[in-house]
């Protein structure tokens, strides 16, 4: 799994290293424009900051945790999560490595659920967490910081309430309360655990969620964690089987699918020495297609290990039990699915963005070429001419600049129609607008405490979201239709051969919010709703929906400044290029005109510069050869590199 990753790692810092020799190059060479410089730069960003997610999701003890301690842990000698009988993960619990932090646990109090606030919304709040820091010298030390992530407190049934842990409707619930009437509850809302852990340091996230009944209370982990996750194993306990509601959850939350797979855990307790291993074998295979069956896969995508005998033969290094355990077999699927298919989102991202910076420079370099050839023609036209003939070029090119001025100043008018369509964008999906109508539903909800009436709130808070998206699409195409209009005529005019400005699209700022939207319907149906009282839940769970579009707003209004901001850029570079080259052509003329024996080192000088020209067009071609091999780059040329 190391060298996986390693390799995975090793592949994107090829790519990266082709992309800042393309990025010094062009930038060298004059070449590089705002939206040169820009997508090279968020492009450069989103590689370095690439990170693996992959989530543990199962019922309480199903030996989550001690899956995860198997997997990756193992080295450390001992259990680094805590993992026992009965519940041990109580809060959703993240492992990362971010170098900017010490290594420590970091825990959110879980009385921050009656807050309006997200889990999300608390993560840039430093002030929010509680921060124990790690001993890495010490795994038994760890080990004990570590269980704090167990650790549970007895609240009054109103404080539960109050959090969202606890529904006066369900009938089971009232059977979990103790002596005194109170409900148990976990300590902290969230943990993340930043640790120095070789996959961790390479972009691995791993989370470890706690029982199925969390999902539905930790709106977090429903809207957020757990879709974007880029693996997610569904554990299940041979001993237990398949319940109703691990079907629910993998239904509802889970599903079939890429990087989804299903771990039959704690096969050891069908190990019995009465049996030969060959029934053994086959008791599994039937409980493997049971599980199978019920959750609608094949066998073959449903893995039957032992995580506990996995660990102890890893830690004692007893290779027979490790077999026997099945681990391999879960490891080598785990990282065949994760790698490869997040390795084909960024090559998909990174082939278009190639496609556009190549395209961009090129033309940058075939206007220069053009000008190059315009200028030679014109110079060679005047070998042998007399004084009238060259005065006359240069009262053409006096021409050109002044009907080039002209355009200019054409284009200064269509600026304050951009100005206009521009500050209409930024209205339409303002995050002013946004906050209205979160007020609105939040209102809505204070003021209606039946949930038919707080449904019909979220609803037409969707809906109006939609409408500013909607309106903000119809203004990006019309500033779009504008642009390619200008860039065309512009082109006409001049005899510029322009690169279309950069496209842009709210598409995934639209599907992120549908897919919110989704969640959000599957959690609160009409028939759930009208049967439970679920009211503080909701309202914890709109605070959720509230950040997650609060994001995706952010990010599309950031995407659509940077956008506006660099639109008109190939178009500006383009102009003072042709401007320069009116200049120097006029210059050129001039000085032949004043010393006519100049005009054969003038000849020379710019065949000079063609044949220049000419080799930088061959070095941009290697470049972005360059970059497109590395993003090809397979696994197996690494290794011979290696």
């Amino acid at each position: 799994m190391v060298r996986d990753l390693e390799h995975y790692s090793a592949w994107r810092q090829g790519v990266v290293a082709a992309l800042q020799n393309y990025r010094s190059w062009v930038t060298a060479a004059e070449l590089s424009d705002g939206a040169t410089e820009q997508r090279l730069a968020r492009t450069l960003a989103r590689l370095g900051d690439d990170k693996l997610s992959v989530a543990f999701v199962a019922e309480f003890s199903r030996g989550k945790s001690e899956l995860i301690n198997a997997i990756f842990f193992a080295g450390y000698g001992q259990r680094i999560l805590p993992s026992s009988a009965g519940r041990t993960t109580m809060c959703p619990t993240e492992l990362l490595y971010d170098p900017a932090w010490p290594p420590s646990l970091r825990l959110l109090p879980i009385e921050t659920r009656a807050e309006n606030l997200s889990t999300s919304d608390y993560r840039e709040d430093d002030a929010a967490w509680t921060v124990f820091p790690l001993n890495l010298d010490s795994a038994e030390a760890m080990h004990e910081i570590f269980r704090q992530v167990s650790l549970t407190r007895h609240v009054s049934v109103e404080e539960a309430t109050r959090y969202g842990l606890y529904d006066a409707d369900d009938p089971d619930l009232p059977v979990t309360l103790d002596e005194q009437g109170r409900v148990e509850i976990s300590r902290w809302r969230h943990a993340i655990i930043n640790f120095p852990h070789p996959l961790l340091k390479q972009g691995l996230v791993i989370l470890d969620t706690p029982g199925l009944n969390a999902i539905g209370t930790e709106p977090e982990l429903t809207l957020n964690l757990i879709p974007h996750a880029h693996a997610v194993l569904f554990i299940l306990a041979a001993d237990t089987g398949v319940t109703k509601s691990d079907i629910e959850v993998w239904r509802t939350h889970i599903g079939a699918g890429a990087g989804r797979l299903v771990v039959l855990n704690k096969i050891d307790s069908m190990w019995d020495e009465l049996r030969s291993d060959a029934e053994v074998a086959g008791e599994i295979a039937r409980q493997q297609e049971h599980a199978a069956h019920l959750l609608g896969l094949e066998s073959r995508q449903v893995f039957p290990v032992s995580a506990q005998k996995a660990l102890v033969g890893k830690i004692t290094g007893d290779a027979e039990l490790l077999e026997r355990s099945r681990l391999r077999a879960l490891e080598d699927a785990l990282f065949n699915e994760l790698i490869p298919a997040k390795k084909d989102i960024i090559r998909k991202r990174l082939a278009e963005d190639l496609q556009s910076l190549n395209t961009a420079q090129q033309a940058m370099l075939g206007s220069r070429m053009r000008g190059i050839v315009e200028q030679l023609h014109e110079l060679k036209s005047l070998r042998g001419k007399n004084q009238n003939v060259i005065a006359h070029m240069m009262r053409r090119v006096e021409a050109e600049k002044k009907e080039f001025d002209a355009n200019l100043f054409k284009l200064q008018a269509t600026r304050s129609v951009f100005t206009r369509l521009s500050t209409d964008l930024y209205t339409s999906m303002g995050m002013d607008l946004l906050r209205d109508h979160v007020l609105g539903v939040r209102d809505t909800m204070a003021r209606s405490r039946f949930s038919t009436g707080m449904r019909d709130a979220v609803r037409t808070f969707f809906d109006g979201i939609h409408a500013d998206l909607d309106q903000s699409e119809r203004k990006i195409e019309e500033i779009r239709g504008m642009m390619d209009a200008m860039y065309r005529k512009f082109s006409a005019e001049n005899g510029i051969a322009l690169a279309m400005p950069m496209p842009f699209s709210l598409l995934k700022y639209r599907e992120e919010i549908e897919d919110v939207e989704a969640v959000y319907h599957k959690q609160f149906g009409t028939a759930t709703l009208l049967m439970t009282s679920r009211v503080v839940l909701m309202e914890r769970f709109f605070d959720s929906i509230a950040s997650a579009v609060k994001r995706c707003y952010k990010a599309a209004n950031a995407d659509a400044e940077a956008w506006l901001k660099v639109i008109m850029a190939p178009l500006e570079a383009q102009i003072r290029q042709h401007k320069d080259q009116l200049k120097h052509r006029q210059a050129s003329i001039q000085r032949i005109h004043d010393a006519t024996d100049s005009l054969e080192q003038k000849i020379e000088a710019f065949e000079t510069s063609q044949a220049a020209l000419e080799q930088q067009k061959a070095r941009l071609a290697e470049l972005a050869g360059a970059i497109s091999i590395a993003i090809n780059a397979e696994f197996v040329a690494l290794d011979a590199a290696a």
